[in-house]
């Protein structure tokens, strides 16, 4: 039985040595299936409360498409407008940018908090510019 201690110690050395790893990539994949998520299909504003107050409408007509090099395009009609967006998956944070926009766009532009997300929609919260004791919610869903 002795020859097999020395065996069990390299296996056991060799597993807790490669944890670390695992652990990353399994992060690495979910960071890969949530880009695919959000860069496949396009995206509307299902309900944008400002402080409570309902500015829904003013995204009316809006889609947007996120791509995986980190820029989003908001298209309403014929108006095109380019922004950019980063996610940190673990942090549940989003940052999306449409700088120089008029509103609606200006009111995406804030670091993002994600409350609720699945395949098809996310619920994010982020504090108002103007006021940061009062919270933006925001509800976008994949068409």
């Amino acid at each position: 039985m002795k020859p097999l201690k020395p065996l069990l110690s390299v296996f056991l050395l060799i597993l807790v040595a490669t944890m670390p790893s695992c652990k990353k990539f399994v992060q690495q994949q979910e960071e890969k299936a949530a880009l695919n998520i959000i860069t496949n299909g396009v995206w509307i504003v299902n309900s944008y409360l400002a402080n409570d107050s309902d500015v829904t409408a003013s995204f009316s007509g809006y889609v947007f498409q996120f791509k995986s090099e980190g820029t989003v395009t908001g298209v309403n009609g014929a108006s095109s407008t380019q922004g950019v967006w980063s996610a940190n998956i673990v942090s549940r944070q989003i940052i999306s940018s449409f700088a120089g926009a008029p509103d609606p766009l200006a009111r995406l532009n804030a670091s993002w908090t994600i409350t609720d997300s699945g395949s098809n929609y996310v619920k994010a919260n982020s504090p108002d510019p103007s006021d940061s004791s009062h919270i933006n919610k925001l509800w976008l869903v994949k068409q």
